[in-house]
């Protein structure tokens, strides 16, 4: 005969609920026992909340940047096996979350937790687990830069993002490329961030050309939404003077012999942008020479 349940047990009540869940997974983090569980468990529930709950919990932010440390080792030489690109990529979108949450990204930042990161967007490697790991870190300062706040660009400016970021513009997956290059957007849209890059010839150069290279290959194999991206790079450096006269000589004839124009016959914006670049270019060109583009930085920028 079957045990019956006890009238005064309503098994309902012992579940926990899916608040009382995430405390749990947020205490197994300080167990590397359990940790594995709880990252993949706590990967899955980035809403609103998490961010402070994480932020503000004992130990959890030293459990998931000694995640990040534990992988150092397989960056070089590169031997990053699929299960632990999963594994810190689990940590990572954690960071994520408190990266873009308001009330935990300051204190994100004064700790400089982004720097933990640069190791993985330095990698070189084309296997699956080293782009799986380049793209969760990259999504990491997308999440930063997306909140169009200033002290994300301050702080970024203080370290190696830009050439970080026009190295896997240059050599990245297409994904990859397309979140570098929306970094790159972000920051030049801020005003520190457009004078920093044009503030000498070297910065600027390495970005033009890094740019030009991109628009060859899209000429080859169009990706509109990436596209997208380089062109609004191109007209926000074409906001400042020296950026834009040195523009009318370097830009890339497929932007302007209508290369594109099946890539973007349903993108209104981009179209837009794309005029707008051209007609700001022609106007750079219409006013008198001004000095050698090389000497870019060589005075206070006109913008």
């Amino acid at each position: 005969m079957s045990a019956q349940p006890s009238p005064c047990m309503n098994p309902q009540q012992q579940q926990p609920t899916e608040q009382e869940k995430v405390y749990q997974w947020i205490n197994e983090l300080a167990h590397p026992d359990t940790r594995e569980t709880a990252l993949l468990e706590l990967s899955k529930k980035r809403e609103t909340d998490l961010a402070p709950m994480l932020w503000n919990s004992f130990g959890t932010t030293c459990a998931l940047l000694q995640e990040i440390v534990n992988i150092y080792p397989s960056i070089m030489p590169p031997t990053l096996t699929a299960h632990q690109s999963n594994r810190v990529c689990n940590a990572l979108a954690l960071l994520q979350c408190v990266a873009s949450h308001p009330e935990t990204r300051t204190a994100f930042l004064q700790a400089q937790i982004p720097l933990y990161l640069y190791p993985f967007l330095s990698t070189i490697s084309k296997t699956r687990p080293f782009e799986y790991l380049r793209l969760t870190s990259l999504g990491v300062i997308g999440a930063l830069v997306k909140t169009d706040e200033q002290e994300v660009i301050t702080f970024l400016l203080t370290t190696e993002i830009v050439p970080l970021c026009l190295t896997i513009m240059d050599s990245g997956s297409e994904l990859s490329k397309t979140v570098a290059t929306f970094i790159i957007q972000k920051i030049l849209l801020d005003e520190s961030g457009l004078s920093y890059i044009c503030q000498t010839y070297e910065r600027f150069s390495h970005v033009a050309i890094t740019l030009g290279k991109m628009v060859i290959q899209l000429a080859k194999d169009p990706c509109a939404r990436l596209l997208k991206h380089v062109v609004r790079c191109y007209l926000r450096l074409s906001d400042n003077t020296r950026a834009r006269k040195a523009l009318g000589q370097c830009l890339p004839d497929q932007l302007r012999d209508g290369t594109f124009t099946q890539c973007l016959q349903d993108d209104k914006s981009t179209k837009q942008w794309l005029q707008m670049l051209i007609k700001n270019l022609e106007l750079g060109a219409a006013q008198p020479p001004g000095a050698d583009p090389r000497q870019i930085g060589m005075s206070p920028l006109g913008s």
